[in-house]
């Protein structure tokens, strides 16, 4: 298990085809939630389904990611300064109990986001071995099935926005984990739905950062 991040901020809506799939308007300011750091396993590490998950039908999905992790205590970075405040990159993925997040908790993402289990990621790499994280491509696959496959350079609010926006006037802890969106293919937003069940395995791969393979369980 890997050292609890002070912090796990998350952005949704970060990639256009993925509002689009969800029913969103295209946000004009970074959509921004948290996950509970308690939330965080590893690699090959089971994702447990809660009882409290199955309580209203089939509803955990994935959500395949690119994670910064923060080198520094940081606040007020302007934007030139930002990719010089990330120490590692790493595989993510936004593990989401989708009724919770919708229904659940008064319009608020949290608790959906946040079951034990729900943030798997993969060993860091430091953040020198990543020329520019724009030309970084992101798969993930269910059962070996293709389900999303995005671009880091198709994100509406880059790595370097997101790290100045998110430190104005707060700091931004060293070791914070910041989840910066997925791309479309989500199983919500399929037809009919894909949500995740026993047995499945949910593997999230970013070529040159990492490789996320994790089984379902419940």
């Amino acid at each position: 298990m890997k050292p609890t991040p002070p912090a796990i901020i998350c952005i949704g809506r970060n990639y256009a085809a993925h509002a689009a799939e969800m029913k969103g308007d295209l946000p004009t300011h970074p959509t921004i939630f948290m996950k509970n750091p308690a939330a965080l396993c590893s690699n090959g590490d089971d994702i447990v389904i809660p009882p409290i998950c199955m309580e209203h039908g089939p509803q955990v999905d994935y959500e395949g990611e690119l994670a910064v992790i923060l080198g520094a205590d940081c606040r007020d970075v302007p934007r030139e300064a930002a990719i010089d405040h990330i120490a590692a990159y790493a595989v993510a993925n936004d593990v989401t109990a989708r009724w919770w997040q919708k229904q659940g908790s008064g319009g608020q993402w949290i608790r959906g986001k946040s079951f034990d289990t729900f943030c798997p990621m993969s060993e860091p790499v430091d953040a020198s071995t990543i020329n520019d994280p724009k030309h970084l491509t992101l798969r993930t696959t269910v059962n070996g099935q293709c389900m999303q496959e995005g671009r880091m350079a198709d994100m509406i609010f880059p790595i370097d926005v997101l790290i100045s926006e998110l430190s104005r006037g707060l700091t931004l802890l060293e070791g914070t984990v910041v989840l910066t969106g997925t791309p479309a293919g989500v199983g919500a937003a399929r037809t009919p739905p894909r949500f995740l069940q026993h047995g499945d395995i949910v593997e999230v791969d970013i070529p040159g950062v990492g490789h996320l393979s994790n089984a379902i369980k419940e």
